[in-house]
């Protein structure tokens, strides 16, 4: 051993990282806006034992995260081991004052496990070689980094195994049942002559203990830096619900000040969506079942990240140097501040802003808890309300909600038609109903949506459920314009309707729009509005099963269910519409393979359902229709497809009848469970 080539590799090599690590800290805090991730240690503690510890989120890919797993703990098992050979430079015989030698119990039990480890990464490098080299995924980029990453962890455990076969040799040659696979390296090298196995033994030392270090300094330049980030990002992750956006705040008073709105440059962001940037690693599960990418669009949630890491990693000297701040500024010596680039387009093009459908399949897949659409809204916020740069049809959207309170621009007035016959009350009429049924805008205006809230109505009637609805006090939640990025008119819409909701001192909302449901709930209470709210699909669950609602009426349909994605994903609501479904007689429900948590979007999500999609191979919903008749029989006769959404009705609606399936229902649960009740389609 050679102590002072020891200290020589140790210390270079960690005085290297540290200015690495430093240069990635002094970046990381260009980002200004404040955020505080400090709060309910309990709970974080707990995320990052389930999802970094127990890697609960990996086994979703089978292969690769269980290949995942194998090379995760056994980099846990294995420093241990790095630890041992370092100071093995200094002292041959190095094993913790003999606690873990093999005549110990404990370095028995340490040398089964690393033994055991050492395989089982050789194993998982060979997977990864495989998905990469052979079936090349898709969603994979193939790159020298990664490909040079995974070479150094199977020459590390190659290394490892020689290293031990030639103490076994040295020693009697005996198989040690502690390290079966070492015993069986050690088998192979037998024959050579003694001073070859020293070589060798030389060799995996040194490989080793000087690979653990490459490795280790390689980390801050690609993909692999979450195996230091991992930690303190999940730790660090959003515990507010996954539906709600963080509100702007001071929307007038930034204005006056002519301070950004949204993002514009790279400070505008925090320092957790930096750390969000490090910690992507490239696995593309976002980007996988994301439905712009999937249909060709521009937007790659995988690829957005690596742009703007890539973009902070390629001007690291210029944001530092000026401390993040735009042209015109200067630093404390005096000189001018750098230019910065406006993040779109410069880095981000407009139409990948505008793909995204705020599904939260990407959140849902990310293993390492990154967030997507906070970014992708707050770049919008700047393009909307800063700059005016949105899509020509959002213009005509905001402007009906500016003047008639609704995206449809029909007045206000005619918000109760839909009722007409139903003997349906208006709140200033019955103050004191339980349920405030808040109808939204596409159940009040839209034609095929207004039957799914007579259906509803009619069955809360059956069930003498005291509700009554706002009519035209009623405006739209704003939904639609703070996921366009006009915050200011959400807020606007908000506070008109959370004075209206106070005023009658309503407690309990029921709704039939899952993004009515997800907005008054989630994202109200930050205005002052606090209300239990409930969605429909739950509520008719409820009332069947405590019977008040008893489906006797068979209705033959064989029923594929679309998840909608602000019920499904963003509010884990995922059983009452089946339970609904499985309450009817008749219904025979058949689940595509994308269901629940990997359901399509239908395309209608982020204020898509305003604008014409961006352009690419093909549309959301006629994929998302594709997807759904794979579970019913070809050409059958009772096939149906049903959903618990308004917009997501519209959207596979329209995506039957434009590929020529027009034999095919849709319909909401309500008006299904409603034409059970009856005998006969909903009224």
């Amino acid at each position: 051993m050679s102590p002072i080539a020891m200290t020589l590799l140790l210390v270079v090599s960690l005085g290297v990282f540290a200015y690495s690590a430093t240069r990635r800290w002094r970046l990381m805090m260009v980002a200004k806006r404040p955020e505080n991730r400090a709060d309910q240690i309990g709970r974080r503690i707990g995320t990052v034992l389930a999802y970094v510890c127990a890697q609960k989120r990996m086994p979703r890919y089978p292969l690769a995260g269980w290949a995942h797993i194998a090379v995760f703990f056994g980099f846990v098992v294995l420093l241990l081991n790095s630890i041992i050979l370092w100071c093995r430079g200094y002292s041959e015989d190095f094993d913790f004052w003999g606690l873990f030698g093999l005549g110990n119990p404990v370095g028995i039990a340490y040398a089964v496990l690393r033994d055991l480890f050492i395989v089982l990464v050789i194993v998982g490098t060979l997977a990864f070689f495989y998905n990469r080299l052979v079936a090349r995924l898709k969603r994979l980029t193939l790159n020298l980094e990664g490909l040079l990453i995974l070479l150094i962890i199977f020459v590390m455990m190659i290394a490892d195994l020689v290293y031990e076969a030639v103490i076994i040799n040295a020693n009697d040659g005996r198989f040690q049942a502690a390290m079966p696979f070492a015993s069986l390296t050690a088998v192979l090298l037998r024959g050579l002559p003694g001073p070859t196995q020293h070589v060798l033994w030389q060799a995996g030392f040194w490989t080793h203990s000087f690979l653990v270090l490459f490795f280790l300094n390689l980390l801050p330049y690609g993909k692999h830096f979450h195996v230091l980030t991992v930690v303190p990002n999940v730790f660090a992750r959003s515990l507010t619900p996954r539906g709600r956006l963080a509100p702007l705040r001071d929307i007038e008073g930034r204005l006056e000040r002519e301070e950004t709105l949204g993002v514009k440059r790279v400070p505008d962001f925090s320092w957790k969506d930096v750390l969000d940037f490090y910690t992507c690693t490239e696995c593309g599960r976002c980007s996988d079942h994301c439905p712009a990418t999937s249909t060709g669009k521009l937007l790659s949630p995988k690829h957005l990240t690596i742009s703007l890491r890539d973009f902070m990693y390629r001007h690291a000297d210029e944001l530092t140097a000026g401390n993040g701040k735009p042209a015109g500024g200067s630093t404390t010596e005096g000189t001018e501040t750098p230019a910065l680039p406006e993040l779109v387009p410069d880095v981000i093009k407009p139409e990948v802003l505008w793909a995204c459908t705020t599904c939260s399949a990407c959140e849902t897949e990310c293993p390492v808890f990154i967030t997507y659409i906070d970014k992708i809204v707050d770049l919008r916020r700047n393009l909307a309300m800063e700059r005016g740069e949105f899509p020509e049809q959002l213009a005509t959207m905001f402007q009906g909600l500016e003047n008639a309170g609704n995206p449809y621009s029909f007045p206000n007035d005619q918000r109760a038609e839909w009722a007409q016959g139903l003997d349906v009350p208006l709140m200033a009429q019955k103050s004191d109903a339980e349920y405030l049924y808040w109808v939204g805008c596409a159940a009040s205006f839209d034609d095929r949506s207004r039957k799914i809230a007579r259906a509803f109505a009619q069955l809360l009637k059956t069930a003498g459920v005291s509700f009554a609805i706002l009519g035209p006090e009623e405006r739209c939640n704003g939904d639609p314009a703070r996921r366009a990025g006009n915050e200011f008119l959400f807020q606007t819409l908000a506070q008109q309707n959370i004075e209206v909701l106070n005023n009658y001192k309503v407690r309990k909302i029921v709704t039939t729009c899952p993004h009515c449901f997800n907005t008054l709930k989630h994202e109200y209470p930050d205005f002052g509005g606090h209300y239990e709210v409930i969605h429909h699909s739950e509520l008719l669950a409820q009332l069947v099963q405590a019977g008040k609602l008893v489906p006797r009426t068979r209705v033959d349909a064989r029923v594929a269910y679309h998840d909608a994605c602000y019920l499904g994903r963003h509010n884990e609501i995922y059983d009452p519409p089946r339970d609904v479904l499985a309450a009817i007689p008749g219904v025979r429900l058949s689940e595509p393979v994308q269901c629940r948590d990997r359901g399509l979007c239908c395309g209608a999500g982020g204020a898509q359902m305003w604008k014409e999609e961006e352009a690419g191979a093909a549309r959301v919903n006629h994929t998302r229709v594709r997807q759904l008749l794979t579970a019913l029989p070809a050409g059958g006769k009772d096939n149906v497809l049903t959903s618990a959404c308004p917009f997501c009705k519209t959207m596979l609606s329209d995506g039957l009848a434009d590929q020529g399936h027009e034999g095919v229902g849709q319909l909401d649960i309500a008006e299904l469970l409603w034409k059970s009740m009856q005998g006969e389609s909903a009224q």
